[in-house]
């Protein structure tokens, strides 16, 4: 099985890596990729640190942190993913109504197979499904402070007529231990972007970098 350019040996790991804890209301004993997504943030963050590091020459610490926080934000794994056409291989429960643009369970399954790579060929399979996923190209934001919010606060203040970034919370979703929170921001005659988090700031945080690549800004 073939997941964002790495193929398995091991399918039973890229089934694992495809399905959400939703899967398990229909399905109480399948696997869900929980575990694979903790392994994959680690690795995804190790990989997109060793990519800077030997890009960036000579870069200070603090913006090689800014610029790999773009490279692995959750909006960005949201964006590859859906690019990649991940949404539609996922195991969801039976019903689930469609996943909104820049849903978190596509960030978390981006992740998961990474972890799932690591564990089935190394580190060179998860650098594949990284080159896969193109994230290099969010590295050239973060010459602010590596905050979304600030960067999208800098870009409208220089808009003519100067304006303000509006964050709305459309739903919060999810379990009383895991929600979900799904943020809007607007900026006027600009455009508007979505965003997830597990809390209200991650989520704001999310839909202000998902604006921010939508508007091409540079930081």
């Amino acid at each position: 099985m073939t997941l964002l350019g790495y193929e398995f040996r091991d399918s039973a790991l890229a089934e694992e890596a495809l399905t959400t804890p939703s899967y398990k209301m229909t399905s109480p004993r399948a696997r869900d990729n929980q575990r694979l997504e903790f392994l994959g943030d680690a690795v995804l963050g190790f990989v997109a640190a060793d990519w800077l590091f030997k890009r960036e020459a000579g870069e200070e610490e603090g913006l090689l942190t800014s610029r790999r926080q773009h490279m692995v934000s959750s909006s960005a794994l949201a964006a590859a993913g859906e690019a990649a056409g991940l949404p539609a291989l996922l195991r969801r429960n039976k019903g689930a109504a469609p996943l909104p643009p820049g849903a978190k369970a596509v960030a978390d399954a981006v992740e998961a197979v990474i972890g799932a790579a690591w564990l089935d060929g190394g580190l060179e399979a998860a650098k594949t499904v990284f080159d896969t996923l193109g994230l290099q190209s969010n590295s050239r934001y973060g010459e602010l402070d590596g905050n979304p919010k600030s960067a999208l606060q800098h870009y409208s203040q220089a808009l003519i007529p100067p304006r303000t970034p509006v964050y709305k919370t459309l739903n919060v979703s999810g379990t009383a231990d895991k929600p979900v929170f799904t943020v809007e921001v607007s900026i006027a005659g600009a455009g508007a972007a979505s965003g997830e988090g597990r809390n209200k700031k991650e989520a704001e945080s999310n839909a202000a970098a998902a604006l921010f690549s939508l508007l091409g800004a540079n930081a």
